[in-house]
């Protein structure tokens, strides 16, 4: 898989949004360290990040012009620190709109000189009907058999594919080692406000009452009392 195939797989940027807050409210009823997180002061934009502690990231920056995605896989051949000038790999950026470059030069996502760290980077406008990529990328050859995310790490927006409910569930009892309720999760994924019985069915030891005030940051609807 690369940045061509999850472009032509991704969803609309109004349904990766409500799909990148699922991620994040999910992460808080579960997790004291969230995997996949959403902040709605990204400077004046939103955005959804996630990050697995090994080095491995990507995040979404969701603006009045679009959304603009970032993916860094530290393994993949196409890391810009396999130059010493941490040269972005040829055709990266390639025909990504104006309106984006502020994003590109967005230093949480640089290395200390301001350049970008990036072995995947994606875009779409509001107004498009695709998610676009870097034109012409050649590839380097698979890692092997063991390859989960593609050359360039893009395989790791696989949970925001049409399938996040079972990635979820896959991901949960991988990454935390617990059984999820998968009837709960859907709940959350389809973007229905939050109750305490879905909150209690997720994790028994938490309530809603705890979490309001992180789920109302995300932006996730709460059920009313």
């Amino acid at each position: 898989m690369t940045v061509y195939d999850v472009a032509a797989k991704l969803p609309s940027i109004d349904v990766l949004r409500d799909r990148c807050q699922a991620l994040a409210v999910l992460e808080q009823i579960i997790g004291d360290d969230p995997y996949y997180a959403y902040t709605r002061e990204w400077g004046d934009d939103e955005a959804a990040l996630m990050s697995d502690g090994s080095g491995n990231e990507w995040a979404v920056v969701f603006t009045d012009a679009g959304a603009f995605i970032r993916i860094f896989d530290h393994e993949s051949a196409m890391t810009p620190y396999r130059d010493p000038d941490h040269e972005l790999w040829p055709g990266l950026l390639d025909g990504i709109p104006a309106v984006f470059r502020p994003h590109v030069e967005e230093p949480a996502f640089g290395d200390g000189a301001g350049q970008l760290v990036a072995t995947a980077v994606l875009w779409r406008l509001t107004d498009d009907d695709a998610w676009r990529a870097g034109e012409s990328i050649t590839f380097p050859p698979s890692r092997g058999p063991y390859e989960r995310t593609g050359p360039d790490g893009s395989g790791m927006l696989e949970i925001l594919f049409d399938d996040t409910v079972d990635r979820y569930v896959e991901f949960a009892e991988d990454y935390y080692e617990i059984e999820i309720d998968a009837k709960a999760v859907a709940h959350v994924v389809a973007h229905r406000p939050l109750t305490d019985t879905v909150v209690r069915a997720l994790n028994p030891e938490a309530t809603l009452a705890e979490l309001h005030a992180d789920v109302a940051a995300i932006g996730y609807p709460i059920a009313a009392k």
